[in-house]
């Protein structure tokens, strides 16, 4: 007979182990002896190492009971029944993965491939992944509020890769986020951009209504925000001075 340390050790499990299947009905509790102690059986012990094999297994807990004295085709039949079961486990597992890994990609989850070309081209010219994050979160906004007005962007944005001028200005405005609203590279960068809105007009990268989005670089790039005033600024004055009629 065994105490509980020993049917432990010999089924290389905890004595907490032990109790926990004696809570949960899976292994007989037996009585107290004489001294006070409970003693278990050699039956106790090959119940016990059963249990652990078919935990190790990945057998739940919940059909193991089932399993411990049935018949060898129950047993078969069970087994099968799990295996299936560990198997659409094993699948969805798989497929959580697959996802994962989309997440991580980021862009190509929730943007068409065209879209993330134009990204990733981007990138390739050095522009920065704070403006990156920009243009792709303002793109993911514009394909669910507004999908037809997707392939325009894309054209404009790759017709823009073959303006050198127009690229010039991008990679200013990129760069000018961290500079001093009045650094007087701000004030060049006005003037060469309301001179590139004059030969374009009608045709001006800059919106007259802001995305959420946009709104919070703004707030967070004084120079841009100048920028922009500026600009707004200049183009209702030349509005104005146009003769009516």
């Amino acid at each position: 007979m065994l105490t509980i340390g020993q049917l432990a050790a010999t089924a290389r499990v905890t004595v907490r182990t032990v109790r926990h299947y004696h809570q949960i009905g899976l292994l007989p509790e037996p009585e107290r002896d004489a001294s006070g102690y409970r003693r278990y059986s050699a039956q106790s012990a090959v119940d016990l190492v059963r249990i652990r094999t078919l935990a190790d297994a990945g057998v739940p807990l919940a059909r193991i009971g089932a399993l411990l004295h049935a018949q060898p085709t129950e047993f078969a039949a069970a087994i099968t029944d799990i295996d299936t079961g560990l198997r659409a486990k094993i699948d969805q597992l798989t497929e959580h993965r697959h996802r994962i890994a989309e997440l991580a990609s980021g862009e190509e989850l929730v943007l068409p491939p065209e879209m993330v070309a134009i990204l990733n081209r981007l990138r390739s010219l050095g522009v920065s992944e704070r403006t990156i994050q920009l243009e792709r979160d303002w793109s993911i906004l514009m394909q669910a509020s507004d999908p037809h007005a997707v392939p325009h962007w894309i054209r404009d944005k790759n017709a823009g890769f073959d303006d050198p001028e127009k690229m010039r200005l991008y990679l200013a405005c990129d760069q000018s986020v961290d500079w001093d609203p009045h650094d007087p590279r701000v004030d060049r960068l006005i003037n060469d951009l309301e001179t590139w809105e004059i030969e374009h007009e009608g045709n001006s990268s800059r919106p007259e209504n802001p995305t959420p989005i946009f709104s919070l670089i703004l707030r967070e790039s004084p120079a841009w925000q100048r920028i922009l005033d500026t600009l707004a600024c200049r183009a209702e004055r030349r509005r104005t001075a146009k003769p009516n009629g």
